[in-house]
């Protein structure tokens, strides 16, 4: 069961269509081959790829690798669609309850445990769903794409900032549609703070503090006993890219706390990073920072920390000031008091962010409330607040793969936002020292070891082409 444990699993309804358009260049082409033809080869050494959009009245073919958890999540909110069939599913763990209650529901699906051979074999195949543990996004991520099927990824969208760049490339260069799961994204409260922000309603950003309570880090050592692999369980192709180690139960690894790994997950940082700062990296567009700077204690050989404060500095853009600096807290840290100040009796929620402009506040609550404070609430007494409505996350996948407008979090958005957040990540394990971050040659130019976790190698059997 690739699942994720204690994930905000936001079912959207959805109608999703998508297909990778891969055919031989015939002299008809009819509407159904160039949607479900995977590839064809001439006996001339020529092979030609078409990238086209599906018919409204197409029936899309897709698979899911995975089937609990966050998958389960997707699946029920891909499938709510008359216009796609899930006739795949790539799951390690044969006991899967969603896995069961799926083949029940849909007796003709084909499950697989290995995702390699799912892709090899489906060659109809139009779309999928990435929604496995971190440190398998980006290699079942870059075969599909290789694949040329549009691709849904779950967020983070990688493990590694090298393989957020090499998505984003990749998608770019084959024209395929994509998005990932950042549903926030698309909700009223998340498009308010990126339009009040870019009105330039509190000014020019000059400040910015983001910060989850959640607390998915570890700091006791990994045990060294080795338990029996549960019957129907295949821990070597779980393991997938990574390093062959003793498998450990009692949910060490599976199914719930991988993403407190360092090898599998990225922390509270890596998964609510990208939900809480996404709105801050729409609004002020500032792309990757030139320094990152982390405070508190680092992970230890095993696992990410409980707690986390990280600092960026940003060059300006038109939404901020000269530079920008954002600041994230995880676990039980938090925004010192002369900046909760600025949000007065109001109780600071769970998870969020405090802008600070030059001309007011912006409060933005992710777990509560369903519109941005603006502050102090004695001048913004009058405003106005902008009329906005949300959209469906998975329908606008579907639509776009359709030919009906575009994606909102395609990888050539969420690649850049997932690399800002993964190089909090990376700074978390040299603490009390300033990263400078040259994003053209993706490296740190002022330590060395700090670039070994820009990119990671592959276990042997399990390369992918790209990475």
């Amino acid at each position: 069961m690739w699942t994720v444990a204690n994930g905000r699993a936001l079912a959207y309804r959805v109608c999703l269509a998508s297909f990778p358009g891969a055919v031989s260049i015939m002299p008809k082409i009819t509407r159904r081959a160039a949607l479900t033809s995977a590839a064809a080869t001439f006996a001339a050494p020529f092979v030609w790829r078409l990238h086209a959009h599906a018919a409204p009245s197409e029936t899309v073919l897709h698979a899911s690798f995975g089937a609990d958890g966050m998958a389960g999540a997707d699946i029920a909110s891909l499938t709510a669609s008359k216009n796609l069939k899930l006739v795949a599913v790539a799951e390690v763990d044969s006991n899967s309850k969603n896995l069961a209650a799926l083949k029940k529901r849909v007796p003709e699906l084909r499950v697989y445990s290995d995702y390699r051979v799912l892709l090899d074999k489906e060659r109809d195949l139009n779309s999928v769903n990435v929604s496995t543990p971190d440190h398998m996004h980006a290699p079942i991520g870059m075969r599909a794409l290789n694949r040329g099927l549009h691709v849904y990824g779950q967020k983070p969208l990688t493990q590694t900032i090298y393989e957020a760049r090499r998505l984003t490339e990749v998608a770019a260069e084959k024209k395929l549609v994509t998005q990932m799961g950042i549903q926030i994204h698309s909700a009223r409260k998340h498009k308010l703070v990126v339009k009040l922000i870019q009105d330039g309603v509190i000014g020019k950003v000059k400040e910015v503090h983001s910060w989850s309570g959640k607390s998915w880090g570890d700091t006791s050592p990994k045990p060294t006993r080795t338990d029996k692999v549960p019957e129907g369980f295949d821990w070597d192709l779980w393991l997938g890219v990574a390093s062959q180690r003793p498998f450990i139960g009692g949910s060490y690894y599976h199914p719930g706390n991988w993403r407190k790994r360092l090898d599998f997950g990225t922390g509270t940082f890596g998964d609510m990073g990208c939900h809480i700062l996404d709105p801050v990296f729409g609004a002020i567009g500032v792309g990757n920072p030139s320094s990152i700077r982390s405070e508190l204690p680092g992970p230890n050989d095993y696992n990410w920390s409980l707690d986390v404060q990280v600092k960026y500095v940003f060059p300006g853009s038109k939404f901020t000031t000269d530079t920008v600096e954002l600041t994230w807290y995880n676990g039980t840290a938090r925004p010192p008091k002369e900046v909760v100040a600025h949000i007065g009796k109001l109780p600071l929620d769970g998870q969020g962010s405090i802008l600070i402009g030059t001309k007011g506040v912006m409060y933005s609550q992710y777990d509560s409330g369903n519109t941005p404070v603006l502050l102090p609430a004695a001048e913004f007494a009058d405003f106005k607040v902008p009329e906005l409505k949300s959209d469906d996350h998975y329908l606008q996948f579907v639509e776009a793969v359709r030919g009906n407008g575009t994606t909102s979090a395609p990888f050539s958005y969420a690649g850049p936002l997932t690399e800002m957040v993964l190089l909090g990540c990376l700074a978390t394990r040299f603490p009390k020292t300033d990263l400078k971050w040259d994003t053209k040659a993706v490296k740190v130019t002022n330590n060395t070891a700090a670039n070994a976790f820009v990119r990671k190698t592959y276990r042997k059997g399990f390369e992918v082409e790209g990475l």
